[in-house]
C-alpha cells in the first residue's frame, strides 16, 4: 500500500512549508489526484488521518479532488475524457495514437493555515 508513502510525503510538504510561513496549524489540505495516478483515495485518507497524530496537521481534513483523464486523439482530432483509471485508446475511434493530458498528477492545490 504505497498510499501510507504518499500521505507520509504529503504531511511532510505541508508542515514544512506552514513551519516555514510561520504558521503554527493546518485546518485542511487539498489534493489533486488524477485517475490514472494509481492511489486510492479511501487507503489514502485511512493512511492521512493514522499518520497526522501528534503534528501541526493534526486537525487537518484531507480533501481529494480527483482528475479524470484527458487527452487528444491524433487519430480523429478530437479531445476525450473517460472516467476510468486507464486508456490505451481513443474512446470515440479506437486509435492507439492519442496523447493523456490529464489524469496522472498528485499535487498540493491548497491548505488552510492558522
Amino acid at each position: 500500500m504505497h498510499e501510507v508513502s504518499i500521505a507520509q510525503g504529503l504531511l511532510d510538504i505541508v508542515i514544512e512549508n506552514c513551519r516555514k510561513q510561520g504558521y503554527s496549524g493546518i485546518e485542511s489540505i487539498k489534493v489533486k489526484i488524477g485517475k490514472a495516478a494509481g492511489v486510492v483515495p479511501d487507503a489514502l485518507l485511512f493512511a492521512f488521518e493514522s499518520m497526522k497524530v501528534d503534528t501541526i496537521a493534526e486537525k487537518a481534513t484531507l480533501i481529494i479532488d480527483q482528475v479524470p483523464i484527458s487527452g487528444f486523439c491524433n487519430g480523429c482530432k478530437s479531445n476525450f475524457t473517460v472516467d476510468d483509471a486507464y486508456v490505451i485508446c481513443c474512446p470515440h475511434c479506437n486509435s492507439f495514437s492519442i496523447r493523456v493530458d490529464t489524469g496522472r498528477e498528485l499535487n498540493v492545490d491548497e491548505m488552510e493555515v492558522v
